[in-house]
């Protein structure tokens, strides 16, 4: 690797080389929360995918930085249904409801359709928008199926749980049937996976994550953020591939999207949260 690496980013190190008993006995010994609770993590057969068994997913994202963040963009999705007024809208992924349940009960203007797009059937039917349209599919499954079109299509930290040539397939299906795309993700920093500074910054920013959940940290850690973390580390049932926002205004930008604007929205451990807007084909 060309530098020795210590504590979890020693570990983890560890565990992308294939040896998951040496990347438990290191994180162990690193006297680290997070440490331990990848120790303990490592040294059990895990919780599974992490969208299939939402208590952790849903203790972690209604707490934490998690909080301040949904409230922000809770009110700026709620700004613009009033701004843009959409007659139909789309929520791609949208979870429990945390972005899209609020931002509606805020906004001043309701669109006459609201069709909900979420893979897991249990965050799904947690989501409470009276007459919706629910669709436990995920993305591609539903753009291919459906011939619907939107004046407002909406994903919130979702569509970075696509691979992105498939993701791909999903913005270019999307452009020609809506007119405007709210898109919220992280502006992650750029870093070559598995690298030296890559492992480093994995360990310290998953360190500040963990130590936001008091009580709830090990249901957090175990239930959710560390197997996303050791999907990013080795590949294996990884989950997630985000990127810095201009990566991904450039695939809006290829998917056939215009217009597209970056707006921050707050700072954040894993790293900055932004609102991306962009303009579809759709006529309006």
């Amino acid at each position: 690797m060309g530098a020795v690496l210590t504590g979890v980013a020693g570990a983890l190190a560890t565990f992308r080389a294939g040896d998951t008993a040496g990347a438990a006995e290191l994180a162990g010994q690193s006297g680290t929360r997070l440490g331990a609770e990848l120790a303990t993590y490592l040294g059990s057969a895990g919780s599974g995918p992490v969208y299939d068994q939402p208590a952790g997913f849903t203790a972690f994202i209604r707490g934490g930085g998690n909080v301040p963040l949904y409230e922000r963009l809770s009110d700026e999705l709620a700004a613009r249904y009033d701004r843009l007024r959409p007659d139909a809208l789309l929520d791609l992924g949208c979870g429990d409801g945390l972005a899209v349940v609020p931002a509606l009960s805020r906004a001043r203007f309701r669109p006459a359709r609201i069709d909900l797009v979420e893979p897991s059937e249990a965050l799904l039917d947690q989501a409470e928008v009276p007459g919706a349209q629910r669709f436990a599919t995920t993305a591609q499954g539903f753009l291919a199926t459906h011939g619907s079109t939107w004046n407002l299509a909406q994903s919130t930290f979702a569509l970075q749980s696509i691979r992105p040539d498939d993701r791909a397939d999903v913005l270019r299906s999307l452009c020609p049937r809506t007119e405007r795309l709210l898109l919220a993700e992280f502006d992650v920093p750029a870093y070559d996976e598995g690298s030296p500074a890559h492992l480093r910054s994995l360990a310290e920013r998953y360190e500040r994550g963990v130590a936001e959940y008091g009580d709830q940290a090990s249901l957090v850690a175990q239930g959710f953020l560390l197997p996303v973390l050791l999907g990013l580390v080795a590949g294996a049932d990884r989950t997630n591939w985000e990127h810095p926002a201009a990566d991904w205004a450039a695939q809006l930008d290829t998917a056939g999207f215009t217009d597209v604007t970056v707006t921050p929205l707050v700072d954040y451990w894993w790293s900055p949260a932004v609102l991306i807007t962009a303009r579809g084909s759709q006529p309006g």
